[in-house]
């Protein structure tokens, strides 16, 4: 049996970035998540139809200490044509916080319609949260928050996705994590807590000429006490080797994307 592994590595600048709020520690900004899919929603897992790895960095506000990066990996591929797992990793870090996110992806999936299949995506896992106040310096000292760090603060995590596609098109709407957890279990009438995140995702692929596609795409997020996102991105693909393109976060950043596969 040959096996067929497609590995991607993508390279992101940021253009413009402006108006960015702080509402606790929620999930990383997935600005090129086309291609991490995995991350996002489970029900991707195993839909390339062959064995996937993708490692993507971020980087914004570059050259601030303290500025936001994030790393993230998966691999995943299909057991049987019904039955795909894999696994997915994230590294967050945003000031003084470095979040640590690893899960365990299934998917089961049927076909629907001509040429249509629908993927229904669990995943489970762990978070690791380290947050070290000494890297900062604040408005209060002595607020109780900032006096007291995090060292390898573990809560699980379990997820689910659904994930319709075609050969054209594709649409999802998944929740990564449904388990809230507070980060200050020990400060009396903390406020500090994870958010649920909906995320509901939409693309499309133009075949231009032999060799070229152009995929815009669009990603929102709906969190609790939070304005709602959406990311609209704008992809051409070259001789399935070379992509170029950008993304657009509303009222929020413009980024440029490179990358080879």
């Amino acid at each position: 049996m040959k096996i067929n592994i497609g590995l991607k590595k993508y390279i992101l600048a940021a253009i413009l970035f402006t108006a960015i709020g702080a509402n606790a520690q929620q999930d990383p900004q997935y600005t090129q998540y086309m291609y991490n899919t995995l991350t996002v929603n489970p029900g991707y897992t195993g839909s390339p139809g062959y064995l996937e790895a993708s490692l993507l960095h971020r980087s914004q506000w570059v050259g601030i200490d303290g500025a936001p990066t994030t790393q993230s990996f998966a691999l995943h591929g299909l057991l049987n044509d019904q039955i795909g797992i894999g696994l997915s990793a994230v590294n967050d870090k945003l000031g003084p916080s470095d979040e640590v996110y690893v899960d365990g992806n299934f998917s089961y999936t049927i076909p629907v319609g001509y040429d249509g299949k629908i993927a229904f995506g669990l995943k489970a896992g762990a978070r690791v949260l380290n947050i070290d106040w000494s890297k900062g310096t604040y408005y209060d000292n002595n607020d109780a928050y900032f006096n007291t760090n995090i060292n390898n603060k573990i809560t699980p995590s379990i997820g689910a996705g659904l994930y319709y596609y075609t050969d054209k098109y594709y649409a999802g709407v998944s929740v990564p994590n449904f388990i809230r957890s507070d980060y200050y279990d020990d400060i009396q009438e903390s406020a500090v807590s994870s958010r649920l995140h909906y995320y509901l995702m939409a693309g499309y692929v133009f075949e231009l000429s032999d060799g070229l596609l152009f995929k815009p795409a669009v990603l929102g997020k709906i969190v609790s006490g939070a304005p709602i996102t959406a990311d609209i991105s704008a992809n051409f693909l070259i001789q399935e080797r070379l992509t170029l393109g950008a993304s657009y976060r509303y009222e929020d950043s413009v980024s440029a994307l490179a990358g080879y596969q």
